[in-house]
């Protein structure tokens, strides 16, 4: 049997199953509200650890380049000693007074080098031990927030596998009914079912007002709605309307015609007794 083309259901077609997608993203959206904030706080869980990966990995970086350095400057120092002994090889051949004052000049510069890779160098340790330390930090800092993830990952897997089968019949619900529904309504669904806070965008009349925002509703417009002859929606909010009846709700019965039974009855009796 063919299906039916979407834009040949008449309007209670149309809103009826408006309705049953309605019902069942609905349906969806619960399921998700099962898991509270937990998907959002593992999100922000993995954001915090890749954070402080990107920070370890800086630390790291730092360290290895302080140390990196204190080899340079021991490299220097050495270089710095075997010419300070070079040039003291060299003062025992002197021959003039300009050499020996050139070659001790040469030796002092020396020695200031020396004293001054050996400053760098306590400066780096000192650097290299503040950062591990910080490192140690972070590192524990990490395996800290590893932990409350891998708990909150299984508090979640839980929760979804309790729903999974669920959720996902309901999703091939939908995507039934969306086949069934002309894409240009289906479009305005979405957007106004998107804007609503409660993420109803079809409702029913209750009380004569609208099943959203609760504005009344003139009499004139309920029995437009009532009449299905064309899809309707609140002034107010904009979501699309229905009556009670299509959506399969049960209205209250009128309550004003035992009242009157009553009060005839009564006046019948207040005769009777004149």
């Amino acid at each position: 049997m063919a299906k039916k083309d979407p834009t040949d259901l008449t309007v209670e077609e149309k809103l009826k199953t408006l309705y049953q997608l309605q019902l069942t993203l609905s349906a969806i959206d619960e399921k998700r509200a099962l898991r509270g904030e937990l998907p959002l706080e593992v999100q922000d869980l993995e954001d915090e650890i890749a954070g402080l990966n990107t920070r370890k990995e800086k630390i790291e970086a730092e360290i290895e380049e302080f140390r990196q350095a204190v080899l340079q400057r021991k490299a220097d120092i050495q270089e710095a000693e075997a010419s300070v002994e070079r040039y003291k090889k060299q003062l025992d051949e002197v021959r003039n007074n300009r050499e020996y004052d050139t070659l001790s000049k040469e030796i002092e510069f020396q020695g200031l080098e020396i004293e001054l890779c050996n400053k760098k160098i306590r400066e780096a340790n000192a650097r290299v031990e503040e950062r591990t330390l910080d490192l140690a930090d972070t590192e524990a800092l990490i395996a800290d927030r590893q932990q409350a993830l891998v708990e909150k990952k299984n508090e979640l897997d839980e929760i979804m596998d309790e729903t999974r089968v669920e959720e996902e019949n309901l999703r091939e619900r939908s995507k039934e009914l969306e086949m069934k529904i002309e894409p240009r309504l289906l479009t305005s669904f979405k957007r106004i079912r998107r804007n609503a806070h409660n993420g109803l965008g079809v409702v029913y009349v209750q009380r004569d007002a609208c099943g959203g925002c609760f504005n009344k509703i003139p009499p004139q417009r309920q029995l437009d709605i009532k009449m299905h002859k064309k899809i309707i929606v609140c002034e107010y909010c904009g979501r699309i309307m229905i009556d009670p009846e299509l959506a399969g709700v049960k209205t209250d019965a009128v309550e004003e015609k035992p009242k009157r039974k009553r009060a005839i009855r009564r006046r019948k009796e207040e005769e009777t007794e004149d």
